[in-house]
């Protein structure tokens, strides 16, 4: 046994030691001679007497303490065997391949298998791989289900460095009847039953509360669609639709605002809500006494494990989320973790432009404390990114603020308008700055303007977002889990058809002594022309305004469409995307872009070919992929019966309800196809899309 052989010589030794005393005392009789002869002589004597007395008994005890440790070992092996088998928890040795080499009557019984079961742990515990053990981690739980019961798994390792053989006994299987291991390990399996302590967390964490608002988005528009006799007819409505659908779930319902409610209910309902899909949202909206407009809700959810205090602070940002997203929809916030349900409807145009005026005070006073503007788009700049930085560099050049436009690399549509910006036109030669040059002038009295995008790792220089103290988000994009934190001032309408609508309203409420050179209003007047696909797509009385301003400011139509002409390999580029389409379930057509080198700009020729594919009959969604720098960049378009914004936002992306895209890396342009025909089957099955 592995306890004889490693407890043999340490044994021996010990009972050897009075023999070798002998030595000891017969070296210190020697000197006692020359001192007295009768002295040395006694203790001679004393020293045999020692040694025989001592053999004697070395010969006479030495088997008889072994035989004892012998049956000592015996029975200890034997308890703690049987300790182990008949030990309450259940467990396993495994080999290093994952086979169950011997488990206890615990183990057996739970498992429902023979003491003798050699076969892998997978096959009973689908969740412990054969990889999973070989990771090189010591000690690690694993969570499983069986049998409607619950268990920790908890797997570690028992390394040998030794050789340790034993003979396998007739019958039943024991821990001894291991196979030789050399310099190799086993895993220990141990099975914790915690089916009553997850039911118990399951219903503390059921009866938590659960904080939310809930907002109606187009208050003021809907009663203004209505007479003033029905208007509170409306909202009386409003108030028992909202009240009824919560009360239902034994919640407490608070009207805070003419147009705001505090809500609050147990965990346990948030996810009857979920599968309910919030049918609040279209309930709202039938709601008919004469009004030409429909009321849509904006409901943010908080979810906190910390306290009140920090789920309704959740609940806040979750409807400032949805707001920014564009309303009609529910976003619900745990931790870092956001959902989005609903935003299916077309955004509603805000006739006002008090918020206008005021983003306008706000960044002139901004401007006025401040050194520099750096004004900066999203990578790959196009029109619109464009088109907004230069009426943001004109706002800081009204104050008589040093103004610089990050501009990396400057694509073949955008090269006839950057032209048109130099030193012989009266612009300053750092009027665009790349990158690298911006990193090192960004100071702390610095402000940085974003346009175009509100997501930081798809602007120009993501470094200069970390690097600065005071931020400007000026975008239409709807909002998403990812955003430019701390900005001091964030102007995001998802209404917006682009942001140079945004900026044009802006400019006008900014100064009074602004004014717009024509090629200035040129550019602002071609971000709104190619983000509305020349006004055909989401256009509002508000976009048509701003058109108008740009136009009295020197804009020429027909200059604009010389500058956006393309060039005939991205012609033919964006011809054969349309040619090559596929219609996918009869009402979406699916193309790739093809990758040719003369083409500067493939991606917008993608874009451009996804909105022509909306003029075939049937087509109810457009997707165009393209292969770009090693990214595929996917362009979605609809016209109103489809909301990709929703499709493109399970692939990574997002953008608006009839304009979106997505980018993906690590994946072939037909791999990426794949995944957008089993993005739209999956949500075709769960009923968010409509064929």
């Amino acid at each position: 046994m592995k306890t004889m052989k490693t407890s043999k010589k340490p044994l021996k030794n010990y009972m050897c030691w009075p023999l070798m005393l002998t030595v000891l005392v017969v070296l210190m009789n020697i000197p006692l001679y020359y001192f007295d002869k009768r002295a040395g002589i006694c203790v001679s004597v004393f020293s045999a007497v020692y040694f025989v007395v001592t053999l004697a008994l070395y010969l006479v005890y030495s088997s008889l303490v072994r035989k004892e440790v012998i049956d000592f070992a015996t029975q200890y092996g034997t308890v703690q065997k049987k300790l182990l088998n008949e030990f309450e928890i259940p467990y396993a040795l495994l080999e290093n391949n994952s086979k169950i080499l011997w488990m206890n009557e615990a183990f057996a019984e739970v498992t429902e298998k023979e003491r003798n079961y050699h076969k892998s742990i997978t096959s009973i515990f689908p969740a412990i791989t054969r990889e999973l053990l070989e990771k090189d981690e010591k000690e690690r739980d694993i969570r499983i289900e069986w049998k409607d019961r619950i268990y920790r798994a908890s797997v570690s390792r028992l390394y040998f460095h030794e050789e340790d053989a034993a003979e396998a006994g007739e019958g039943e299987t024991t821990v001894d009847d291991v196979i030789e291991v050399k310099d190799q390990y086993l895993t220990s399996l141990y099975l914790f039953d915690e089916t009553e302590l997850q039911r118990h967390i399951q219903e503390n964490r059921e009866q938590q509360l659960v904080s939310a608002l809930v907002y109606i988005d187009n208050y003021e528009e809907a009663l203004e669609s209505i007479e003033e006799v029905k208007r509170s007819l409306l909202v009386a409505l409003v108030d028992r639709k909202v009240s009824k659908y919560f009360a239902e779930r034994d919640s407490i319902i608070k009207k805070i605002e003419k147009d705001k409610y505090f809500v609050v209910f147990k965990h346990k309902y948030l996810d009857d809500l979920i599968k309910d899909k919030f049918s609040i949202l279209e309930n709202v909206k039938t709601i008919k006494v004469g009004n030409e407009m429909a009321v849509t809700l904006s409901i943010g959810i908080g979810i906190s494990n910390v306290n009140y205090n920090q789920k309704h602070e959740f609940s806040r940002m979750a409807i400032d989320l949805a707001l920014g997203r564009g309303g009609d929809q529910v976003v619900v916030k745990e931790g870092e973790k956001i959902s989005y349900f609903g935003g299916k409807s077309r955004q509603v145009e805000k006739m006002t432009r008090v918020k206008a005026r005021v983003k306008a005070h706000a960044l002139r006073e901004l401007f006025a404390s401040r050194e520099q503007v750096f004004i900066m788009g999203h990578s790959i700049s196009d029109m619109d990114a464009f088109g907004a930085s230069i009426g943001i560099y004109c706002a800081a050049q009204v104050m008589g603020k040093k103004a610089h436009i990050v501009l990396n690399d400057v694509t073949s549509s955008l090269r006839p308008m950057k032209e048109c910006f130099t030193e012989e036109k009266g612009y300053p030669e750092d009027m665009f700055i790349r990158s690298e040059k911006a990193i090192e002038m960004v100071k702390d009295s610095s402000v940085l303007v974003v346009v175009d995008t509100n997501r930081p790792n798809y602007t120009e220089c993501p470094e200069i977002l970390r690097q600065s103290k005071n931020i400007v988000v000026f975008d239409h994009h709807r909002q998403g889990s990812e955003v430019i934190e701390n900005a001091v001032l964030s102007y995001i309408e998802a209404y917006a058809s682009s942001t140079c609508e945004m900026v044009a309203e802006v400019l006008q409420y900014f100064n009074e002594n602004i004014h717009l050179r024509p090629n200035e209003a040129d550019s602002i007047y071609a971000g709104i022309l190619i983000d509305t696909n020349n006004f055909m797509t989401k256009t509002g009385v508000r976009t048509f305004e701003a058109a108008a301003y740009l136009r009295r400011c020197g804009a020429e139509v027909t200059r604009v469409r010389k500058l956006l002409r393309d060039d005939m390999a991205a012609y033919k580029a964006r011809a054969e995307a349309v040619r090559h389409a596929e219609v996918y379930q009869g009402a979406f057509a699916i193309s790739i872009c093809p990758a040719d080198p003369r083409v500067e700009s493939p991606t917008i020729a993608g874009a451009q070919a996804a909105n022509e594919l909306l003029n075939i009959v049937g087509i109810k969604a457009s997707f165009v992929l393209t292969e770009y720098n090693e990214k595929i960049y996917i362009s979605s378009r609809s016209i109103d019966e489809i909301n990709v914004q929703l499709i493109m936002e399970r692939m990574g992306g997002g953008g608006h309800l009839n304009v979106a895209g997505a980018q993906l890396v690590d994946c072939t342009v037909y791999e990426a196809k794949r995944k957008i025909e089993e993005t739209l089957d999956q949500m075709i099955e769960e009923g968010d899309l409509e064929v």
